[in-house]
């Protein structure tokens, strides 16, 4: 990226969960597809490689957040896609939750003086 105000973030612990999870709101994706997501709605400020991706997709799709499909991607190619599943609709609120209070707390104590 040549605007260093644009620059890439390194992942909080946490954030990832959050993000793939807001990311499948609307509907099933796939990996690729879902790391293009997260880069659109964080307005390019989290890159997420697939190192770090696909673990959590196993870990999450192990804790019953996302179930799984085989389809096609757009260009044809066999891909495991991932939805929400109910349980990963109240995990999602609840990361929600606690992000919005942390975020507040942060922000009062970068406020303070």
């Amino acid at each position: 990226m040549s605007d260093p105000a644009q620059k890439a973030t390194n992942l909080l612990q946490g954030t990832l969960d959050l993000l793939i999870l807001k990311a499948l709101v609307l509907e099933p994706m796939h990996g690729l597809g879902l790391s293009r997501r997260i880069e659109q709605i964080t307005q390019g400020t989290f890159q997420v490689k697939p190192g770090s991706l696909f673990p959590a997709l196993h870990r999450m799709e192990e804790a019953g957040w996302l179930a799984p499909s085989w389809g096609e991607s757009e260009n044809n190619r066999k891909a495991k896609y991932y939805r929400l599943t109910v349980a990963g609709r109240r995990q999602l609120r609840a990361e929600t939750d606690e992000w919005q209070r942390i975020s507040v707390a942060m922000a009062a104590a970068l406020q303070a003086s």
